[in-house]
């Protein structure tokens, strides 16, 4: 697979905020750092994508610079938005523990795409 180290300057994003109610201390046991790769299953867009996220209290706070919003739900539901230049979408899944994957869809550099998203720490 051939993935591309995502740069948030490029126009890339998950868009539209969502938030997810579930317990702060559940929630809070997925904080730190966390790597994400999302694979093009449909569109034109690159195959894959690698970028890092970072969680603290059960909110995703940093993507690389990209505009992000969302929360990770005491069982480990994800639901997020991340946008940066004209590119927008989002993403939504499940972590557990060490590692997470789920759905991702957006516009990516002008082209509509969708695919899986994998996360581990």
């Amino acid at each position: 697979m051939n993935v591309s180290v995502l740069k948030w300057s490029a126009p890339f994003a998950f868009a539209a905020a969502v938030l997810l109610a579930g317990s702060p201390a559940r929630a809070a046991s997925f904080d730190g750092p966390w790597t994400v790769i999302i694979v093009t299953q449909a569109g034109n867009c690159d195959a894959a994508y690698s970028f890092p996220l970072q969680v603290s209290g059960g909110r995703i706070v940093s993507a690389g610079g990209a505009t992000i919003s969302g929360r990770i739900s005491g069982g480990g539901g994800v639901n997020v938005a991340i946008s940066s230049g004209g590119s927008s979408g989002r993403a939504s899944g499940r972590l557990s523990g060490y590692s997470g994957s789920g759905r991702w869809s957006g516009i990516l550099k002008g082209a509509r795409c969708s695919g899986r998203w994998e996360a581990h720490r």
